[in-house]
């Protein structure tokens, strides 16, 4: 028998790192998976509310009334975007994901008084029909932009930065390259389509105020312009985004997901959420802008605690990817011959990447896609937001606030070093922020 002491794992190369060796060792090529990262950060769960108490006056629940609409884009556009929640379907393209998924994505949009996001490879007919207001996003690529789609949209996304991959491309991988994908990208069929890592007619924060004026002239300054950022230099990112014009920053935390890139891009690349949000709100304010240029943050956002812990930190609205396809069925256990077929199971699939998803979202196949009914889909994503958002009013009422966006730092504390210093609120049971003071 082997000794119990020799069979103890290596904290360094632990068996998940020697099969990644092992698997570079014998193809020479990194990984590439969808999803997002699976390494632990600290995150808003480590962060608590401070219910009213005595010093404090809670609301009723049941007699008074807790209000959640946000206004973006109300710096520069004729007609800003009226949402009557604050949590928005972040961008996740046609290509990524099916149509059947981006028109199920734009019913529960429209039904709950939000908005969606094309995300690269242009503007499907089913989701501008289906969300009643939709952004379009202007990606590096330009895959499938032109004047008449920017026309169409509520708002635009000018994508600088991802969260999953902050520096790096977009990837598609050729079996998900259909006919009708590749029409829409001017690309040939079932061939692997990288995206360009940044744009190709502006190289820095002037020439983007340049691109932001032409976006308006064709647009005729009716519609918000956003800029979205990943998680990085966070504070001068965002500072850079007001500079050239934005009406509205968005920012991606690492904790995103994407439809396909490197594995090392995933897990090594960019900022937990958590320090961003607040990085960006004290950029917003060192400039006086703050609730003027709105900042929406996205990147690993679960739940209405997520949510509204961003919002208390200084967000004014939230964006969902990752768990809006995990609402429509993602990692469902369902199909689970299909899961093992991929060499994964139901709650542990990142195979957005392979075209071959079980549950028919992330993927062009018709006969997968037809398991995802818009209807239904959208009936499920309905009720993942309702509930989102009475969680958000309940965790309001109880700071006594009478809207979502009157939550503070002050309705916080945090319960490790790390969150408290990356946050900046007071590590429980103490007035002690890490950082500001002794």
């Amino acid at each position: 028998m082997p000794d119990d002491r020799a069979l103890r794992e290596s904290a360094t190369f632990p068996a998940s790192v020697l099969a990644e060796i092992h698997r570079a060792a014998d193809q020479g090529i990194y990984d590439i998976r969808g999803f997002g990262a699976k390494r632990s950060v600290p995150g808003f769960d480590d962060l608590l509310f401070l219910g009213a108490s005595m010093s404090r006056y809670p609301l009723e629940g049941y007699r008074e009334t807790c209000a959640t609409d946000v206004t973006l884009g109300t710096r520069f556009a004729k007609n800003p975007v009226d949402l009557k929640i604050p949590i928005t379907i972040a961008g996740m393209s046609f290509g990524a994901l099916g149509a059947n998924a981006k028109e199920a994505l734009g019913r529960a949009a429209t039904l709950m008084g939000t908005s969606t996001t094309t995300g690269d490879g242009g503007m499907t007919e089913e989701e501008r029909r289906s969300s009643k207001t939709l952004v379009y996003q202007v990606l590096p690529s330009r895959y499938g932009l032109n004047p008449d789609d920017l026309r169409r949209a509520d708002a635009l996304e000018v994508v600088v930065g991802q969260g999953a991959k902050p520096g790096g491309g977009g990837m598609l991988l050729g079996q998900k390259i259909t006919h009708r994908v590749a029409g829409m990208r001017t690309l040939p069929v079932g061939i692997d389509q990288r995206s360009a890592c940044r744009h190709p007619d502006w190289t820095g924060p002037d020439d983007l105020e340049i691109k932001i004026q032409e976006l308006r002239e064709i647009t005729d300054w009716r519609i918000p312009i956003y800029i979205k950022v990943g998680a990085t230099r966070v504070h001068y990112d965002t500072a850079l985004a007001v500079k050239a014009g934005a009406d509205v920053v968005v920012l991606d935390g690492m904790q995103g997901g994407t439809a396909a890139t490197q594995d090392v891009f995933i897990e090594h690349v960019g900022i937990p959420t958590l320090p961003a949000v607040r990085m960006a709100v004290e950029a917003l304010r060192e400039l006086g802008v703050h609730r003027e240029v709105q900042l929406i943050v996205s990147g690993g956002i679960r739940n209405g605690a997520d949510a509204a812990k961003a919002l208390a930190l200084g967000a004014d609205a939230v964006s969902i990817g990752s768990a809006a396809m995990v609402a429509l069925g993602c990692n469902r256990a369902v199909h689970v011959d299909d899961y093992a077929a991929l060499g994964t199971g139901p709650g542990y699939c990142h195979h957005c990447h392979t075209g071959r998803c079980p549950v028919g979202v992330a993927t062009q196949d018709p006969e997968l896609e037809s398991r995802l009914r818009p209807e239904q889909g959208a009936k499920w994503v309905r009720n993942y937001l309702t509930t989102m958002v009475l969680e958000m009013q309940t965790l309001a009422r109880a700071c006594g606030k009478s809207h979502v966006l009157n939550l503070e730092p002050e309705d916080l504390s945090a319960l490790t070093v790390e969150a408290a210093a990356m946050a900046k609120v007071p590590l429980a049971g103490t007035d002690w922020i890490p950082g500001n003071n002794p």
